[in-house]
């Protein structure tokens, strides 16, 4: 395998500008193919002037007024709930990439989304194998589903033996994920943050209920952080470990998201080397 690094580094030009459209204005154009791409119903002799259903058509099987469809088409600011875009989904015949878009763009939750399976594809699973930092695979309910023997090292009382895989459960309610974690409390705040950004797709989730049902009673500090309401991007950056035998550690975290389904991730940690007072002077 070779070492060497290929990379390309982005270059904006000067004079070229891209039209912004808005979210609603993406969501009314889309609307608009996909309505478009249907084949009309049939007529007595009579030849349609445009292709595909006509708008009035669409809004009469939604159950919606036509004139608050075509607001929708022309990109302005109405609100559409999840049983009306369900609607619209089934009335234009979306497939499930386009479905999801359709519900991506307009902010909302598919009610007829599949839930999450609990298989992960091998090759998904295999990722932390082909790394030579630690690393691991994390689900849904952000319990650990494959790592490397460099995180199994890192992880003390989490990655190693036969333990409790979850790693919130690990960080607020084993004292190994305390002693560990350099900055606990900070971190823990951020994590419980994170989580919650998580927790907002899936609402109806009985596992991850489940799981914030235990945490609440059985950690007063993740309690109080979960009553924050507080509620942040999974970001990366400096993680510092107090490890019970390599001493302080500092990694640089980098998280990966699946595609095919966001709430699974992978997370890396670089290792950095630890800055001592001397070198900071």
């Amino acid at each position: 395998m070779s070492g060497s690094l290929h990379w390309y580094k982005i270059v904006n030009y000067p004079g070229i500008k891209a039209s912004m459209m808005t979210s609603n204005q993406i969501l009314g154009s889309f609307l608009r193919a996909r309505r478009e791409r249907l084949p009309a119903p049939p007529t007595q002799g009579r030849r349609r002037r445009t292709p595909g259903l006509r708008r009035e058509e669409v809004a009469e099987t939604c159950g919606v007024s036509t004139t608050w469809y075509t607001w929708l088409e022309q990109g302005r600011d109405v609100s559409a709930s999840s049983q009306v875009l369900a609607r619209l989904a089934d009335t234009l015949r979306l497939g499930s990439a386009e479905r999801a878009y359709l519900f991506e763009l307009a902010g909302r939750h598919d009610p007829a989304a599949p839930e999450p399976g609990p298989d992960l594809p091998p090759e998904v699973l295999a990722l932390p194998l082909h790394m030579t930092v630690p690393a691991y695979v994390l689900d849904r309910t952000w319990a650990a589903r494959a790592w490397n023997d460099e995180a199994a090292h890192l992880f003390a009382g989490w990655l190693d033996g036969d333990n409790d895989r979850n790693l919130l459960r690990y960080i607020f309610l084993s004292d190994k994920g305390r002693d560990l974690i350099a900055d606990w409390e900070d971190r823990g705040r951020r994590v419980v943050a994170e989580f919650r950004a998580d927790y907002g797709h899936g609402l109806n989730d009985p596992a991850l209920q489940a799981l914030i049902d235990q945490l609440n009673r059985e950690s007063t500090v993740f309690r109080r952080y979960w009553q924050e309401q507080a509620v942040q991007r999974r970001e990366g950056g400096e993680r510092r470990f107090n490890h019970p035998s390599d001493g302080t550690c500092l990694f640089l975290q980098s998280t990966l998201v699946l595609a095919s389904d966001p709430g699974v991730k992978l997370v890396s940690l670089s290792p950095v080397p630890v800055r001592n007072a001397d070198e900071e002077r």
